[in-house]
């Protein structure tokens, strides 16, 4: 019998390189959601895990492992080889799929019987998941958050990546959602994550944090796919809030920065969007001018015209307010002003 490790006795081996989580589950399943730090080495291609299922449903169990048998002896070869190369940076190798059953267990007995140490995370995907589910209020309870509330463009991501760097605390809630937040925030980013990637994110973010003072950035309960949890949400209507100001020009300078790179087509079908809201005739001059690389012209226009209405329709109570010249030494203004010490 192949051996069983739960997610509440692996979480802290993680933490050092002897182990290592391997997704066997198809690359479109890892790619909607997996457990962060895991390593995707599918047993089925999209289409194959289709068919499988699909005679385990229609057909019979036997048949569906016949087709699953065929189908990992082509690729067998070459995901022995892919494993062998995983195996010499980490010496314990833990594979998950859904439900930790017929995926992660055939592959684990296949390499026990070769001597490589290899173990199947009980209960699989799934387990994880509760897991998050039941722990992430928990870490979150103690949390004071210091939101930074500002203007578009002026620069609170950067100060927030600064903070991090300096060793601060910081909960990146764009970061876990891969999503600014705004009409225009998948822009250059792809897809936003899942509601269930977006909650095993914010879970990798707080359970490792110094202390209970975390920095973040004041966002609607909405981030593109993913909703704040309600209890992390009151901890940022209830937080310590601060204002981040720039001049205009820097401002559009970031906002230039964040998202032209060869993202004219994503562009494009943002301002699409605003059609209601701007009129027809602003959005057409504004794809124009994106067509003709005059990116500052729109930026300083949607910040006038749009963003900045917008935020000074909810104004806030602050406790503190910093002009965002340099990130950096933003990020030194903010940790000496709330007495948090670098943990670099």
């Amino acid at each position: 019998m192949y051996p069983d490790i739960k997610y509440s006795e692996l979480e802290e081996k993680l933490k050092s390189d002897d182990y290592v989580l391997i997704d066997v589950r198809t690359p479109k399943e890892y790619a909607q959601e997996t457990i962060p730090g895991a390593i995707n080495v599918p047993l089925f291609s999209n289409e194959e895990r289709e068919i499988v299922g699909t005679a385990y449903k229609q057909q019979s169990v036997d048949e569906a492992k016949m087709l699953g048998v065929e189908a990992v002896s082509k690729r067998l070869p070459e995901m022995f080889k892919t494993l062998l190369e995983i195996n010499k940076k980490h010496q314990h190798l833990v594979f998950f799929c859904a439900r930790g059953g017929f995926r992660s267990g055939s592959i684990v007995a296949f390499l026990k019987s070769l001597k490589i140490s290899a173990l199947k995370l009980e209960g699989g995907y799934k387990s994880y998941r509760a897991y998050v589910l039941e722990r992430l209020p928990e870490v979150a309870k103690e949390v004071e958050l210091i939101v930074l509330y500002g203007n578009t463009g002026t620069g609170k991501t950067q100060v927030l990546e600064s903070l991090k760097a300096k060793g601060a605390d910081v909960l990146d809630l764009e970061g876990c959602a891969n999503h600014r937040g705004s009409t225009l925030g998948a822009v250059g980013l792809g897809d936003p994550n899942t509601q269930k990637m977006f909650e095993s994110l914010l879970y990798d973010e707080l359970k490792d944090r110094k202390t209970n003072l975390v920095f973040t950035e004041g966002e609607s309960k909405r981030i593109g796919r993913s909703v704040i949890p309600e209890y992390i949400f009151d901890k940022i209507r209830g937080g310590i809030h601060v204002e981040i100001t720039a001049s205009m020009d820097t401002r559009v300078e970031n906002i230039v920065s964040d998202y032209v790179y060869d993202t004219d087509d994503d562009l494009i079908e943002a301002l699409n969007y605003l059609r209601k809201r701007l009129g027809n005739e602003k959005i057409d001059s504004y794809i124009e001018r994106v067509k003709k690389d005059d990116y500052a012209s729109v930026a300083r226009d949607l910040m006038i015209e749009y963003y900045d209405p917008m935020y000074e329709h909810n104004p806030k109570n602050y406790v503190f307010q910093v002009e965002n010249v340099d990130p950096e030494k933003t990020a030194e203004i903010l940790m000496k002003h709330f007495q948090v010490e670098s943990g670099k």
